[in-house]
């Protein structure tokens, strides 16, 4: 199995060179942001990112495939990028902590290593496939992350990132029959909820509709704490347009209560 220690070595640099961007532009009052056709915010940041890391790449990793959210790019075999240059920009742009730059490698479709970045929050996540899960909340602060041993649902925290977004896309009785059957339910968003899966802190975190970018480097991140990230169908998959992390002993009954 190829050793992707090198490449997690320029997503780490890569995360460090998205930082310098985003940070000073967080909540900036001169932030020039325009509407996508899908409504969603895009600011001169999120652009800046992708520009910078697109750049960086073509120097060091000329022979791979690049795929962000801003500029575009298909996944197909081989090795491909994946950026999101600010997950969260509504929450950026209106000077809220909670955003992220994510970061993945694929090899034929599948993470082999991520990155997830949020300055704001003083934390960075970083996996490797076989190189295990981390996390730093300070420089020189790491350590390893690893899923809860949560076994049953009703003693489980769920976050979700939009209640609002369930009745679009998938089903908001769906979703509230797990929210019912859990513990506690949490609305972290973005992100987030799927890396306090990895760390353990929470125990499930569903999605109903994620792009590849919002999620290819998350899919590393929790497998590599032990933990499972699917589609809602159970899929393994970072192109089902939905998607549920979880501690795996509590991913199967989750499926079923959320099965539409």
């Amino acid at each position: 199995m190829t050793n992707h220690s090198s490449d997690l070595d320029i997503a780490i640099r890569l995360a460090t060179v998205a930082d310098a961007i985003t940070v000073p532009r967080a909540g900036a009052t001169d932030l020039h942001v325009d509407r996508k056709p899908d409504r969603s915010p895009v600011t001169d940041a999120d652009i800046a990112v992708e520009d910078e890391v697109r750049a960086v790449l073509a120097r060091e990793r000329p022979e791979d495939a690049v795929v962000g959210e801003e500029r575009g790019g298909a996944i197909g075999g081989g090795r491909t990028w994946v950026i999101d240059p600010i997950d969260g920009t509504k929450a950026f742009l209106r000077g809220l902590p909670v955003w992220a730059t994510l970061l993945a490698l694929l090899v034929d479709g599948q993470p082999v290593v991520g990155v997830v970045s949020a300055p704001a929050l003083g934390r960075r996540w970083w996996a490797g496939r076989k190189l295990g899960a981390h996390l730093q909340q300070v420089p020189g602060d790491e350590r390893a992350v690893m899923v809860s041993r949560v076994t049953e649902l009703r003693d489980a925290i769920v976050s979700t990132s939009h209640l609002g977004t369930w009745p679009e896309f998938h089903s908001r009785e769906a979703y509230l029959s797990l929210v019912d059957a859990c513990w506690e339910d949490r609305a972290y968003g973005d992100f987030w909820s799927h890396c306090l899966v990895a760390e353990g802190v929470i125990d499930l975190a569903a999605d109903p509709i994620v792009n590849a970018w919002d999620i290819a480097a998350l899919k590393i991140l929790v497998e590599e704490a032990g933990g499972r990230f699917t589609d809602l169908t159970g899929g393994d998959t970072i192109n089902g347009g939905n998607a549920l992390s979880s501690n795996t002993l509590l991913h199967e009954a989750a499926l079923t209560l959320l099965a539409r």
